[in-house]
């Protein structure tokens, strides 16, 4: 399950329409059709506010679990720990496939992110 399978999931369970998850994150529908669709990857500055979206943790978004499991702590950490958006407006692309590799990263962004708030 990749990516935008869990897009789908996440978007099902919350009852946005591709329209509303586009408007929040000031993008074409027709962008968040093709992140979904996994015929585009998505770029990264988009994917805290995702997770934010979605109430997951960044994790979540990539994981290849078929059940995510939401966690109100987790959340509010995230929330916490978000980077603004004037913040990651000259973000970095990164594109991950590897679930592991994914895994990886997004604990060791999370580690970065408490450093820097310390």
């Amino acid at each position: 399950m990749g990516v935008g399978t869990n897009l789908k999931r996440l978007r099902s369970k919350t009852k946005f329409s591709q329209q509303e998850i586009a408007d929040m994150l000031g993008i074409d529908r027709n962008t968040y059709t093709n992140w979904e669709n996994e015929s585009t990857d998505i770029k990264s500055q988009f994917i805290p506010k995702l997770a934010e979206i979605y109430e997951v943790s960044i994790l979540d978004l990539f994981d290849n679990q078929k059940d995510t499991t939401y966690n109100n702590l987790e959340n509010a950490e995230l929330k916490d720990n978000s980077i603004g958006q004037k913040d990651i407006q000259q973000g970095i692309i990164i594109n991950i496939t590897d679930s592991e590799a994914a895994k990886v990263l997004a604990a060791q962004l999370e580690e970065l992110i408490k450093n820097l708030k310390k």
